[in-house]
């Protein structure tokens, strides 16, 4: 269990500090710091697992290196809470995740310490090779380290960096941090390939004799002891990857002992000629928690928990979560059709497909990191004949919008796309908003895209999209609980293209795309209270769009309102659009778009963020107030 003092952390508010500290301090340091990082998260929920396993590397790095003027680059940022810590935050670290509080990532305008920002993986070795370059360019000495996962290394993107910085031979630090769990578990040869090359017999041994050897001998012939080493791993193991692409690889190295990591550490800092290192750190998800080190994957990301017992603290819903309402319906689709297959990009439990995985094992797909090759992997299945599911975050899949593209719409392939998270998540703010999906598909021919107001439309639009074999379509949903509605038996495709209305007013109308339906239902009920007559309406589609719907509310209405959880450019835009081109647009009738603001929205609660947005019933009630102010009643157009 964590320790119960920190009384040698609470000396430390500079990274500085840590450098006249010896091992024995280290090692203190390393516990309170564990333990702290546990007691807040207790707190404040958020990611756990990824920062406790590299507690002991957030200390040797800022003991070792002459951060922030050497840059420390954290993929992702999950594992970034230990750092934050020793960086002067450790006073505001209970306000993760909250409102004006501190990010859940690294967070450039937070510190500078925190050298790049990024709520998204396998990002650090690219922008770490450009800050090298560029300080090689100004003629300065500073090291620049990048911190990446295993499980990030599954993105292409990590490659591609690897490449790049062999061949250009700057002076770059990478440090592979092999905890051998990812969110789920890594996917792929990365994996195994690491995990063969730390269990060699061969290796291991001529590693301790190269050791043994050279620990005999001056410095001149230690760096000749170094090179024999080198080449003996290479006749030993046939060659590290990493040495093909231009590295000079070190490791592996046990993350977690401070008196190997050290030395390892400070001999790569020294070692000021080499062009590109590559050092492996093998360190344990969850270290020094036991309900974190015992769990697969719940300790990525939490809620606020009991420390002694590792029990976290779930609010009570009646409501099912949108994700469950997927993967359930997904499930009962597959059962009817065997050529249904699954696909995610690392995200088993997060999109639900972990539940379709237990029954259809040998149709479910987690390509690891890497959605690009998801999206044209789905492409490659659909050429076949068989209907894939991509189920990705919306602010993932925009890593892969090339291949919706040429891969996908182009090709008029019917891949379907499952796009959780849509619209504002909340604690994890703009990184991991799904702001831009409605702008960016419904902007490409030939796609079918939609979003379910509640659970039950959700299901009806998997049971829509399993049956549309000519073309792409995509269906989002967001985070969290269901409304509360009754649930069909089984989803019934719904007509393309077609809305609904919910209610029926003469002045005012709400056309509103996805979970906003709540809400313009609320405001019409405010609305009535004032007197003032609203028509509520489901569109459904955003592509294609129900035409002779927007017609009548145009037409019956003098102020038609469009609502939806998607940046400029979305659903509003193409109803605009449409009654632009069709003539509607007369003066007799308002047409008014409400969209997300085109600004990034900080951490917030989601009902926070819908406020700031202007998106829930009260804004929608002072819009109607604003615009129809004390004109009187209009006579309906003709």
């Amino acid at each position: 269990m964590p320790v119960t003092t920190t009384s040698l952390l609470d000396t430390v508010s500079d990274p500085a500090e840590l450098r006249g500290m010896d091992l024995e301090q280290l090692t203190q340091l390393a516990a309170e710091l564990r333990s702290e990082t546990i007691a807040a998260v207790s707190e404040t929920g958020g990611h756990l697992g990824a920062g406790l396993g590299v507690v002991e590397l957030t200390v040797a790095l800022h003991h070792v290196f002459n951060t922030p003027e050497d840059i420390v680059i954290w993929d992702v940022g999950h594992q970034s809470y230990p750092h934050k810590i020793l960086t002067g935050r450790r006073d505001r670290i209970r306000t993760l995740r909250k409102p004006g509080g501190l990010s859940g990532f690294c967070k450039r305008d937070e510190s500078p310490y925190d050298a790049f920002g990024a709520g998204h993986s396998s990002t650090s070795i690219s922008a770490a090779l450009g800050m090298a370059v560029a300080r090689d360019l100004e003629g300065k000495k500073n090291e620049v380290i990048a911190v990446i996962g295993d499980g990030a290394m599954s993105a292409g993107m990590a490659f591609e960096a690897l490449n790049n910085a062999g061949s250009l031979g700057s002076r770059l630090i990478v440090i592979l941090n092999d905890n051998d769990m990812s969110i789920a578990p890594p996917t792929g040869a990365m994996s195994a390939y690491l995990a063969r090359l730390i269990s060699s017999h061969p290796y291991h041994k001529l590693r301790d004799i190269g050791k043994a050897v050279a620990a005999k001998f001056p410095e001149p012939l230690m760096r000749l002891m170094r090179k024999t080493e080198h080449f003996a791993r290479d006749f030993a193991v046939g060659g590290t990857m990493f040495e093909q692409l231009g590295f000079y690889y070190v490791g592996p190295v046990d993350g977690h002992n401070l008196a190997h990591l050290l030395p390892v550490l400070k001999n790569i800092k020294n070692e000021k000629e080499s062009g590109p290192i590559l050092l492996h750190v093998v360190t344990r998800k969850g270290h020094g928690y036991a309900p974190a080190e015992a769990s697969d994957d719940k300790y990525h990301g939490v809620n606020s928990f009991d420390v002694s017992t590792g029990t976290q603290k779930k609010s009570v819903s009646a409501a099912p979560s949108y994700t469950k309402i997927f993967a359930e319906n997904l499930i009962k689709e597959a059962r009817k059709d065997d050529k249904i297959v699954a696909i995610t990009a690392a995200m088993p439990s997060g999109t639900g497909l972990d539940l379709f995985a237990r029954e259809f094992p040998d149709r479910s797909f987690d390509v690891g990191i890497a959605e690009q090759h998801a999206v044209t992997f789905a492409a490659g299945l659909a050429t076949q004949g068989y209907k894939p599911f991509v189920a990705i975050y919306s602010t993932f899949l925009q890593r892969a919008y090339d291949q919706v593209v040429h891969d996908v719409a182009i090709q008029k392939l019917p891949v379907r796309f499952a796009i959780d998270r849509a619209g504002l998540v909340g604690a994890d703010g703009p990184t991991h908003a799904g702001s831009f999906d409605i702008t960016y598909l419904a902007t490409l021919p030939n796609f079918v895209v939609m979003a379910a107001s509640d659970e039950a439309e959700l299901a009806h639009m998997i049971a829509t999209s399993a049956s549309i074999n000519d073309a792409p379509s995509a269906f989002r949903y967001p985070r969290g609980e269901g409304t509360g509605v009754a649930m069909p038996a089984e989803g019934l495709p719904l007509e393309i293209g077609k809305g609904r209305i919910l209610r029926q007013g003469d002045r005012v109308a709400f056309l509103s795309l996805g979970t906003r339906l709540g809400e313009c239902l609320k405001a019409a009920e405010l609305l009535e209270a004032m007197g003032i007559s609203a028509t509520v309406a489901d569109a459904r589609f955003a592509k294609p769009l129900d035409e002779e719907l927007i017609r009548q509310l145009i037409k019956n209405h003098e102020l038609v309102m469009t609502v939806e959880e998607g940046s400029i450019g979305g659903f509003g835009s193409h109803v605009l659009h449409f009654a632009a081109q069709s003539g509607l647009l007369n003066g007799k009738c308002q047409l008014l778009p409400l969209f997300l603001p085109d600004r990034f929205i900080e951490q917030n609660t989601p009902q926070g963020m819908y406020d700031e947005a202007g998106l829930n019933a009260q804004q929608l009630v002072a819009k109607v107030e604003e615009r129809l102010g004390k004109r009187p009643k209009l006579v309906k157009n003709q």
